[in-house]
């Protein structure tokens, strides 16, 4: 199911330090001061090369998602928050958060362990409970022994994941987050279409992500469909609209261009 574990989980390093890229520019639509230590030097080394292959714009997606979805989770105002695949996610550490929040952070144990090293003498703004599962492993039961409680409403962030699963690793996920979510529950995640995985825009980057042991497996244009087979309502973003608004997209048209989709879901 998660056949690249270890290549996957080394995107999130590239992830930080795009974000610290970002939180550099004098216009910086976010600011992450943890994500060039979370970064390092190979996730630094890793930046450099996806530019050289396939230009900056091919780093414009994570930063509008990031700011996207630190908007979605604020707005959600749910006490209860699960970041499947957290990664070297710092969000625990720097949104202004309600009070009594707890946010629960799966990931590999490695990448876990990692990221307590490097963050050994930080404070997060809320309870943050790092969890260290895979999550081809019985991750709801490890989630619940750690205090998640499925009875109260709950917002879960997959972000930047489903294009690394198969169609039928993606199918479980959804499925396992429905059957721990009360009514009330909101579910983000977004999504790369089809259209964008067969793009030859797309080309050098989805080579370089193969050649580094993590391709792209999964993608598709209904993507509120993912929630909506379960029950849940779904609201769609194509990417391009708040990257167009916060100047981090090119302006283009047409109905087979490249996109990528964010879905905020309630249960």
């Amino acid at each position: 199911m998660y056949r690249t574990r270890e290549a996957v989980a080394s995107t999130g390093i590239l992830v930080a330090a795009i974000r610290a890229r970002e939180s550099a520019r004098q216009d910086a639509l976010f600011q992450d001061p943890l994500a060039d230590r979370l970064a390092g030097e190979q996730g630094r080394r890793m930046l450099a090369a996806a530019i050289a292959d396939a230009g900056d714009q091919s780093t414009w997606a994570i930063v509008v998602r990031t700011r996207f979805w630190d908007e979605a989770l604020l707005r959600a105002g749910i006490r209860q928050v699960v970041i499947l695949a957290a990664g070297m996610d710092a969000r625990a550490y720097r949104l202004p958060w309600p009070e009594l929040t707890t946010v629960y952070e799966v990931d590999q144990p490695a990448v876990i362990a990692a990221k307590a090293d490097l963050l050994a003498d930080d404070r997060p703004r809320c309870r943050r409970v790092p969890i260290g599962i895979d999550l081809a492993d019985d991750w709801p039961s490890a989630l619940q022994a750690a205090g998640f409680d499925a009875h109260a409403p709950s917002v879960w962030l997959i972000e930047g994941l489903l294009q690394y699963l198969d169609e039928a690793a993606v199918a479980t996920l959804f499925e396992r987050v429905d059957a721990l979510s009360s009514p009330g529950s909101m579910l983000l995640y977004d999504v790369v279409g089809k259209t964008l995985l067969e793009a030859p825009s797309m080309a050098p980057l989805l080579q370089a992500m193969a050649q580094q042991g993590s391709p792209w497996l999964f993608g598709t244009d209904e993507p509120g469909q993912l929630a909506e087979r379960l029950g849940w309502s779904a609201t769609v973003t194509d990417v391009a609209e708040p990257g167009m608004r916060w100047n981090r997209w090119q302006a283009s048209e047409g109905p087979d261009l490249p996109r990528g989709y964010f879905v905020a879901a309630q249960c």
